[in-house]
């Protein structure tokens, strides 16, 4: 992958309402880009312009992919909300197991952005997603950390939230929450 490349798929992403098909291992591509330009500037006196040059350049390249990726996931909320079904020929391989995979993929999604950014292609399908249970308080309940270290409640008595799992075993083991099934 080239910055010329790039740029032109940025570009078309940006000017289409509807998503632009990307090559099958485009995002392998940009990790490996990402990670050579890291590689580079690392071993270059910080104080030389093939330096500052290469320093830009990765601002730049992190900030279109950043934006591609947002831009596309917005197309995607479109039309998952619409209803619709998103053409597979349209998506990467990453993109079609996020966006297939669960309704509530905007976490994956934002997992997947970041390990891009750092210069690392993750295997989507092997990311282990939190399991989620959906409760319905008994009592009032402080704001609690959930295992995956996120800040929820506080909740009030009949309050409904989904929770890790982890969280939900204890909270109904208290008393403090029943299951809601589905």
């Amino acid at each position: 992958m080239m910055y010329k490349d790039l740029f032109e798929i940025w570009k078309n992403e940006r000017n289409s309402d509807k998503l632009v098909k990307l090559p099958p291992d485009f995002y392998l591509q940009i990790a490996n880009y990402i990670r050579t330009l890291g590689e580079e500037e690392r071993m270059l006196d910080k104080k030389t312009l093939r330096a500052s040059l290469l320093k830009e350049e990765t601002r730049n390249v992190k900030h279109m992919v950043y934006e591609l990726m947002k831009i596309r996931y917005q197309k995607f909320v479109r039309i998952w909300a619409g209803g619709k079904k998103v053409l597979s020929d349209l998506v990467t391989p990453q993109e079609e197991k996020i966006f297939s995979s669960s309704p509530i993929f905007a976490e994956a999604f934002q997992n997947f952005a970041n390990n891009i950014l750092r210069g690392h292609l993750s295997d989507v399908g092997t990311e282990r997603t939190p399991q989620r249970v959906m409760v319905r308080f008994l009592k009032d309940v402080p704001a609690i950390i959930g295992a995956d270290m996120k800040a929820y409640g506080p909740f009030k008595r009949e309050d409904v939230a989904s929770l890790p799992i982890e969280n939900t075993k204890i909270l109904i083991k208290q008393g403090l929450a029943e299951k809601i099934e589905a």
